[in-house]
């Protein structure tokens, strides 16, 4: 009877661990909405590295801040170096050199192009999780991760835009950008670290690289106070914030496709964002590729209940 009770409480918890994990996710997908209407009303003129530089510092310096407020300070000092120095190898890869290859990818295609290039992350979690977590993928998970970014392909469709930069390179910055971002998420996972201090250290670790690459290729400006609205809204929400609600919802899960699938919804809910504050037109292909994005997700869930049941 006390084992009966035991498993009843274990299947409780689990389910209440899985419903935060996925309000965790599902707020994140809504802040990183926000991010492409936050650029193009206030940051659009700031070049990009300088945009990623010093919204990467206030977002280390508000987990610092949150960090000493929440009673983590001891934490902070009781990590030895070279946990220090993975933490900033973990940040170089999936938050400097991410965003650094992605902002080279924009630069030399059009946005639709590397954004359908982008979204190829969520496929390359999975599949790091599977070859370094030893998750299992089925093909019902492959085929729900297929319909959902095939939403984000047709979303990017009507573009009469060319990109005049390299193709080929800008196709390779987005694609190395998004396997960096995949194996970060995963090995982040794997890590057994305090996610808000390390992500402090992250962020930091972003802030410097851009500094230093942006100072050498780059003419920064000077920054308005509409602006700096803007910037303090991409790294205290976008970058600190949600980047920590992604993280946490993919340390609790023990199926990261479950959660990975959910980060389609984000192109689709941005153009909602932008017509809402900038009055831009959604257009019917958007609806089809919302078919295709929500179609995946549901298909992965009703497989998981299927599973369980």
């Amino acid at each position: 009877m006390d084992i009966l009770g035991h498993d009843f409480e274990y299947v409780i918890f689990e389910e209440n661990t899985m419903k935060k994990n996925y309000i965790y996710a599902l707020t994140t997908v809504l802040i990183w909405s926000t991010m492409a209407a936050t650029v193009k009303k206030m940051l659009f003129d700031i070049p990009n590295l300088q945009a990623l530089s010093i919204s990467s510092f206030i977002a280390a310096i508000f987990l610092f801040l949150m960090n000493l407020i929440s009673g983590k300070g001891k934490e902070m000092k009781q990590y030895p170096g070279k946990d220090y120095v993975k933490m900033c190898g973990l940040g170089f890869v999936g938050l400097f050199l991410y965003s650094a290859l992605y902002y080279y990818g924009l630069g030399e295609l059009t946005s639709q192009e590397a954004c359908i290039l982008n979204y190829l992350w969520p496929m390359m979690l999975v599949v790091f999780s599977c070859i370094i977590l030893k998750e299992k993928l089925t093909l019902m998970k492959g085929v729900a991760m297929v319909c959902s970014f095939v939403g984000i392909i047709i979303l990017s469709l009507g573009n009469n835009h060319s990109s005049d930069g390299n193709i080929i390179l800008g196709i390779i910055s987005c694609l190395v950008a998004a396997a960096c971002y995949g194996l970060f998420s995963v090995l982040n996972k794997k890590a057994d670290y305090s996610q808000s201090i390390s992500m402090m250290i992250f962020w930091l670790v972003a802030g410097v690289g851009a500094l230093v690459v942006g100072l050498m290729t780059e003419d920064w400006i000077a920054i308005t106070g509409v602006q700096w609205i803007g910037m303090l809204w991409l790294g205290i929400v976008i970058d600190a914030v949600a980047y920590l609600l992604w993280a946490l919802a993919l340390k609790g899960v023990q199926d990261t496709a479950k959660i990975a699938n959910l980060a389609y919804l984000t192109p689709f809910l941005s153009l909602v964002v932008s017509a809402v504050f900038l009055k831009e037109k959604i257009k019917l292909q958007a609806f089809l590729a919302l078919i295709f994005i929500v179609g995946g997700i549901l298909l992965q869930s009703v497989y998981d209940g299927e599973k369980n049941s």
